[in-house]
């Protein structure tokens, strides 16, 4: 039996985005909603490189949390643990503009991609372990609409 942490353990608060990974439905898309307005405040006051900056910290943070909150779980990739997604979130999220539209658009396609797993993320879900590979493959996740808005983006540029 594992002795639980506290919720005010700074790995849990910070691993479950501050309670958001323990709702018990859906806790991804739960921390994925979480992310947003601290997203829009750091790319309102700092930029979309700020945000890029905020979201690779999170990612290190969450790493340090996962290696601390993984010996008290049984679970590889535990749903509660959701600053992935905040930091998935907000390196993708950094790239597009600061609109409400594109935040609804980034939550849903990194959420579609997050859920369905496609190649690599699924090797890298599947192969990467510890807190590294909790963290890994919603960077991932990440990549997929990045790449859909940049290609729409162009077609959409060049087609006029």
């Amino acid at each position: 039996m594992h002795k639980t942490l506290s919720f005010w353990h700074p790995a849990k608060l910070l691993g479950t985005w501050f309670g958001a990974g323990l709702s018990p439905k859906a806790p991804g898309t739960m921390g994925s909603i979480a992310a947003l307005p601290f997203a829009w405040v750091i790319q309102s006051y700092f930029g979309s490189l700020g945000l890029l900056i905020a979201g690779i910290i999170a990612f290190f943070v969450g790493w340090v949390a996962c290696i601390f909150y993984l010996p008290h779980v049984d679970a590889k990739d535990p749903k509660e643990i959701v600053i992935d997604e905040v930091s998935g979130q907000w390196i993708l999220l950094s790239f597009l503009p600061l609109t409400w539209q594109a935040y609804l658009l980034g939550l849903i396609l990194f959420r579609f991609f997050d859920i369905l797993k496609p190649f690599p993320i699924s090797v890298a879900d599947r192969k990467i372990t510890g807190g590294f590979g909790v963290m890994f493959d919603d960077t991932l996740a990440a990549l997929y609409p990045l790449l859909i808005y940049w290609v729409v983006t162009y077609v959409l540029t060049f087609t006029r």
